[in-house]
């Protein structure tokens, strides 16, 4: 007998089963992706831990009619580089609704943070060495109502040039369903929290 597997709420299409989004790859994402990356001459490399979140990278790349290659670093490194061409990026502004959450999912996922421990207390973070830049994106997620804490330096003695900022404990719902994250670490442990 064939297993009925009952459609989606209306108001959960396109979430995958586990209701976590379906990854979104846009030049806006990419670009806030860009604030953890390198650049070169003709092209961007952005470095991380989890091929799995390259391969995300990567394929979102393709569907923008463009190619991006991934290499590990080093021989006996757990690191991986997904490198494409600048040139993807030319002209691309960040204006609508749409490229606001795209760019700050994108940012999320290069400078932000979740609390892994079970031993402490669960939190949102962002940071970042550019003061102003991080302004811009405290100031998009409040325009989609995500109450955000201060921005603050955590210890000048350590870095007087590094900035950070919460996201409140009431918006955590908010920030998982209207940002998200194509994190896959993230992604799982945002969804566990709502």
């Amino acid at each position: 007998m064939n297993k009925v597997i009952p459609r989606e709420p209306r108001h959960r299409r396109g979430l995958r089963r586990d209701y976590t989004p379906t990854p979104q790859i846009t030049k806006a994402y990419l670009i806030g992706l860009l604030h953890d990356a390198t650049e070169r001459k003709t092209t961007f490399r952005v470095a991380t831990k989890s091929f799995e979140f390259a391969k995300i990278i990567q394929e979102g790349i393709f569907k923008l009619n463009s190619k991006a290659w991934i290499y590990r670093e080093g021989k006996q490194r757990n690191l991986w580089i997904i490198e494409f061409s600048k040139s993807l990026l030319n002209n691309v502004q960040i204006k609508t609704r749409q490229n606001k959450i795209d760019y700050i999912r994108g940012y999320f996922d290069a400078e932000g943070g979740i609390a892994k421990s079970k031993s402490v207390r669960f939190y949102l973070y962002f940071c970042q060495k550019d003061k102003s830049d991080i302004l811009r994106v405290k100031n998009y997620l409040e325009e989609f109502k995500i109450s955000c804490g201060k921005i603050h330096n955590p210890s000048k003695k350590i870095d007087p040039n590094y900035w950070r900022f919460f996201i409140s404990s009431k918006s955590y719902k908010d920030f998982a369903v209207k940002i998200g994250s194509n994190f896959p670490d993230k992604q799982k442990l945002l969804w566990m929290k709502i």
